[in-house]
């Protein structure tokens, strides 16, 4: 597999790297790519069945599973890929994502040891470049360059947006507020969060994209490499709660969601309206040139597991690394659950061999689409676990 090509594709938004990995792999008889998201999962699955057909393509998400017979392309969210799948080109999109500090080592597992028999593309921001090198000496370097330019235009009322503009909130409540006030003054606007069924979430986009309403209010999702008809992006706040406290986006991320506006070959405007306050002249510097600090750290987590018990899994889980690239990633929702389920008698007893501790981990990895508190989502996997 090592014989494989391996191209790191980087650059800003809008260059074409998503397409250029489509049709990338439409060149070869079998292929999976791995997308942050599950509605841009969605909309490649979408643009690959209008190619070759519904027959040959596979969408598996957190939330949607379709697998035909005879599965020659999948298309799934990055920790849905499937595992030693031998297929003849793999990639994977947004791979600086490795940085994050929720999602991060799943990415970077995929890069240290995810390959397409044949080609492997990494798509992303040229912010990995060094990570890259260090981590994949063999991976080759194709750099992109925007389509259209990107420009400032500071402070606007919700009121005064032009048309085909996004305003992005992160919040459930100060996107539904925007939207409210949105359709009172302009008569309609579309509106694109995770929280959404994915039914409903794929009725709002067609909406926007068909011209039903000229707005679009969402979270911060849409900085995943969505390709929605957007002329300008305002953002609402420019701070968000990331699971443990609310923080400042940095300039990288605020790029990532701007870089909506203005697809193709069309140029785009981003600013702020609402509560957010004027984004500081070195930061709009730093996004309208693309010019970002580095990636210094990868998140990491052992991926080489031993399922003899409970304990030694969590062990395994907790290990250590000396590379100066990686950095353990924090206590994550699987391994405190695993936790907390070693902790019952019933689980344990029941965990007694390599192929029920396998199965434990694999309830355990169940995501709380619910958005419960730990102790009762750890309750449910628990009952999942003993049926």
């Amino acid at each position: 597999m090592l014989d494989g090509r391996v191209v790191a594709v980087l650059g800003p938004t809008n260059t074409g790297k998503t397409t250029y990995a489509i049709e990338r792999m439409l060149g070869h008889r079998t292929g999976v790519i791995g997308l942050p998201l599950r509605l841009l999962a969605r909309e490649v699955y979408d643009r690959i069945v209008a190619v070759r057909g519904p027959a040959v393509v596979a969408l598996v998400t957190g939330e949607e599973r379709i697998v035909p017979d005879r599965v020659q392309y999948w298309v799934c969210t990055v920790e849905a890929m499937p595992a030693g799948s031998g297929c003849d080109f793999l990639a994977v999109d947004e791979i600086q994502l490795c940085a994050d500090p929720e999602r991060g080592h799943v990415f970077t597992d995929r890069l240290l040891f995810a390959r397409g028999m044949l080609e492997t593309l990494f798509l992303g921001a040229e912010t990995m470049r060094s990570a890259i090198a260090a981590q994949v000496p063999q991976a080759q370097f194709l750099k992109r360059e925007r389509m259209s330019t990107l420009s400032y235009t500071g402070e606007k009322k919700a009121s005064r947006m032009p048309p085909r503009s996004a305003i992005v909130g992160f919040s459930v409540d100060s996107v539904y507020a925007i939207a409210e006030l949105l359709r009172r003054q302009k008569g309609g606007a579309a509106v694109v969060m995770g929280a959404l069924s994915p039914r409903t979430r794929n009725a709002q986009v067609e909406m926007y994209q068909n011209g039903d309403v000229d707005y679009l209010v969402a979270t911060d999702a849409i900085g995943m490499g969505l390709n929605l008809d957007i002329t300008h992006v305002a953002f609402s706040a420019t701070a968000k709660f990331d699971g443990r406290r609310m923080r400042p986006l940095m300039p990288n991320e605020l790029a990532q969601i701007a870089g909506r506006a203005g697809r193709h070959t069309n140029n785009g405007t981003f600013g702020v309206t609402g509560e957010a306050r004027p984004l500081h002249e070195e930061v709009v510097t730093q996004i309208v040139e693309g010019r970002f600090a580095p990636v210094k750290k990868l998140l990491w987590r052992n991926a080489r597991l031993e399922f003899a018990s409970p304990d030694i899994l969590i062990r395994s889980l907790e290990e250590q690394t000396q590379d100066e690239w990686l950095t353990r990633v924090r206590e994550s929702d699987d391994l405190a659950a695993l936790k907390s389920l070693s902790a019952d008698a019933e689980v344990r007893a029941r965990a007694s061999d390599r192929q029920s501790v396998e199965l434990l981990w694999d309830c355990c990895r169940i995501p709380d689409f619910r958005g419960i508190r730990s102790t009762e989502h750890a309750t449910l996997l628990g009952q999942i676990f003993n049926h």
